[in-house]
């Protein structure tokens, strides 16, 4: 995430809500994407200190775990940096051109200046991200699939560039060796399906095959899934989308939750200030009158129900509301009360950490070194590959 200061309620149910799901499935690498912020916010960088800090310190308060998971900031990962520029080197200009993002974005913010160079190589620092860990899944939602394709094409080109060494085949037989008889021989018979006659499931199980061996080493391993394929070594895998579930957190004008619409309720709002709100959220234009009937598919607060809201409360709000048996802020109850019950555990754990800097600064630092060390090791092979790995004066 893009460091923006502290998040809202459309954070924590699009977002959030998934990482704390996927942290105990994956082994995975959630970071403060301060570097990406410049690409749009170069100018004022005055908040992006605070905004880092602030933000990490809503993610534990969910309950993201450092001990689940890696928390870190990019710019504390200079090897984010150094993979970018390697890759700049290979990355055809035409690639970045047509990223759909990337008119749509000068257009969008005709008031900033995005001629430059880290705008349009957002999606190669954006690549970097994602290969210098080998990530195999990326969370996004469908309108994000296609910016992931840029990096499967450049993971894929480097592998073409690159990954090409001496007596590959030999390697690879020998490799497939150490698996032992019973699955070297499934994965020869897989390996041939595949690549004599297409067939997408023998490829899908070869892969599980070589997922499951304990006794190849990670070099082995992506030399193998390279030469199912008929490929060299993968030295960086082609990521794949991982779909978060749709998810549009309505605000409280009934739009999507967004800064800019200025319709958002913050995870560390005060208690008070979240009830008036939603108290004076518009309702059905037609209930002008307490005796006047309404259709609730026409109130945003109806919109809030549908996330918050058992079958039989909704049930409830329907039928006062078409009959006019219930006044809007009766209505409106249900869902303040369901509010404020997810956000106080919430602010009373980013409390703990707000009065606890040096705690979540420790957080932080440990979490980027052990990122560094997954990205160091990531690195080493890419400069061997390129021929960069070498003695220096």
């Amino acid at each position: 995430m893009r460091p923006t200061g502290r998040l809202h309620l459309g954070h924590y149910h699009g977002v959030l809500k998934n990482w704390l799901k996927l942290q105990h499935e994956y082994e995975c690498f959630f970071f403060v994407a301060d570097w990406h912020a410049l690409t749009t916010n170069y100018e004022d960088t005055s908040q992006i200190a605070t905004s880092v800090h602030e933000m990490v310190i809503d993610w534990l308060a969910v309950g993201i775990n450092p001990g689940s998971a890696k928390i870190f900031v990019q710019s504390k990962v200079l090897e984010h940096a150094e993979l970018h520029l390697l890759l700049s080197m290979i990355t055809p200009l035409g690639w970045l051109e047509r990223v759909p993002t990337y008119k749509d974005q000068q257009e969008k913010l005709k008031d900033k200046d995005l001629a430059t160079y880290g705008f349009l190589g957002y999606p190669v620092l954006m690549t970097s991200d994602i290969l210098i860990y080998k990530a195999t899944q990326v969370p996004v939602g469908e309108d994000q699939i296609a910016h992931l394709e840029i990096s499967r094409e450049l993971a894929r080109r480097f592998n073409h560039l690159y990954g090409r060494e001496p007596d590959f085949a030999e390697k690879a037989e020998s490799a497939a060796k150490k698996m032992g008889k019973k699955a070297a021989k499934l994965y020869g018979e897989l390996r041939k399906r595949y690549q004599e006659q297409g067939d997408a499931e023998a490829l899908e199980t070869a892969r599980a095959l070589l997922q499951e061996q304990q006794n190849i080493t990670l070099g082995d391993r992506e030399r193998l899934f390279g030469y199912l394929e008929g490929a060299g070594k993968i030295i960086l895998p082609e990521p794949q989308a991982l779909l978060t579930p749709a998810s549009k957190f309505p605000g409280l004008d009934g739009q999507k939750m967004s800064k800019s619409y200025g319709n958002v309720i913050s995870l560390r709002e005060e208690i008070p200030a979240v009830e008036q709100k939603i108290r004076t959220m518009p309702t059905d234009p037609a209930r002008v009158r307490r005796t006047d009937p309404g259709t609730p598919e026409k109130c945003p607060v109806w919109q809030l129900h549908q996330v918050y809201s058992s079958d039989d409360v909704k049930a409830w709000v329907h039928e006062g509301c078409t009959t006019a048996g219930i006044g809007c802020l009766e209505c409106k109850q249900p869902v303040i009360d369901a509010i404020v019950a997810e956000l106080k555990p919430i602010q009373e754990r980013a409390r703990e950490y707000a009065e606890n800097p040096g705690l979540v600064r420790h957080i932080i630092n440990e979490g980027s070194e052990a990122a560094r060390e997954t990205a160091r090791a990531t690195m080493a092979e890419v400069r061997q590959a390129m021929g960069l790995e070498y003695d220096r004066p």
